[in-house]
């Protein structure tokens, strides 16, 4: 398989090769990604469907406060003691991870709960939280959750009227525009977003959660308008806890033994580690480079963009029983 150098991709590929170029403890088998280019590109690999996550009857403008405020309480769903997922049960049908803490707040949305409020945010309790987010363990990094809402609450309660929508529109279409796009604009003013990791005197630049929420836009808002990004080939996967099991299932990445060992054991990996940073940057970088083998084998109106692959890795792979790596971080 061909070496791709410059994989496609935008400011976050650029910030993460000297990663990929001097890892010690992750590596991408380039071999093992063109043989599963050669069976995943002849898969239909559609744009996820969001829908509208605060329901069919929403606004646009509280469908997109409401995927604001998931995406900023979207981290760790694994008891970092026990090892349990949080779940709820719905109608008989257990919810787990990501789509239960969606659930949750939808719920919470219908009962009243101003959850789209700046002011309400900047001012929730751990036990308002709590109760939210009632299941089957206590919501894993409650305090960090409320710490984080509160401060994004008081971020759209004193410059953008309380809600996310207004912040939205004085936002380029663009994720990157010179200081003035989407993801940029969005890890200046909120820091919650601001994912970046330090790595032998480099900065890296992962940015996960701002680039899933302006995803989780484009792709949620199909019935309602649509929502203009001008630059989607610029957007990466979005490097959490799933998409590197997923890949480390299919032989796509390789850890060295000591890693392997402490992830099949449930050993935390420190946030901003040689190990985690390494396991990020190499999740955006096969990532890339397989979404590029792919459209080498589809033909030019089947082309897809790297978030389809994610997203394929991830519905495919959330609750397998294959362990992930495990860190404590607010950034996924």
């Amino acid at each position: 398989m061909p070496r791709h150098p410059h994989p496609i991709g935008g400011p976050v590929l650029d910030s993460i090769r000297p990663v990929i170029e001097s890892s010690r403890h992750v590596r991408s088998n380039e071999a093992r990604i063109g043989e599963v280019a050669r069976w995943m590109a002849y898969e239909e690999l559609p744009r996820p469907d969001f829908g509208l996550p605060a329901g069919g009857a929403a606004s646009r403008d509280d469908a997109i406060d409401f995927t604001f405020t998931q995406l900023c309480v979207n981290t760790a769903f694994t008891d970092f003691q026990t090892g349990a997922k949080f779940e709820i049960e719905i109608e008989g049908q257990r919810l787990s991870d990501s789509i239960a803490m969606i659930a949750c707040l939808k719920q919470a949305l219908d009962r009243g709960v101003p959850i789209l409020d700046g002011a309400f945010l900047a001012q929730v309790t751990r036990g308002e939280l709590a109760a939210i987010f009632a299941g089957n363990i206590e919501m894993p990094m409650l305090d960090e959750k409320v710490a984080v809402l509160n401060e994004v609450g008081a971020t759209l309660a004193a410059r953008h009227r309380g809600r996310f929508h207004r912040f939205l529109a004085t936002c380029s279409p663009r994720l990157y525009d010179g200081g003035r796009g989407l993801v940029e604009r969005l890890v200046t003013e909120f820091p919650r977003f601001d994912d970046v990791s330090p790595y032998r005197g480099h900065v890296v630049r992962i940015y996960k959660l701002a680039q899933l929420l302006c995803w989780m836009l484009h792709c949620g808002l199909q019935r309602q308008g649509g929502f203009r990004i001008d630059d989607l080939a610029s957007m990466t996967a979005f490097a959490d806890y799933i998409v590197p099991a997923a890949l480390r299932v299919l032989d796509v990445l390789a850890y060295d033994d000591r890693l392997e060992r402490r992830i099949r054991a449930g050993g935390e990996i420190a946030r901003d580690s040689e190990e985690e940073v390494e396991i990020r940057a190499h999740t955006l970088h096969a990532t890339a480079l397989l979404t590029e083998e792919i459209n080498a084998r589809r033909p030019p109106e089947r082309q897809v963009i790297i978030p389809q692959i994610d997203a394929r890795l991830w519905v495919n792979y959330h609750a397998t029983h294959w362990p992930h790596h495990l860190t404590r971080t607010i950034m996924y």
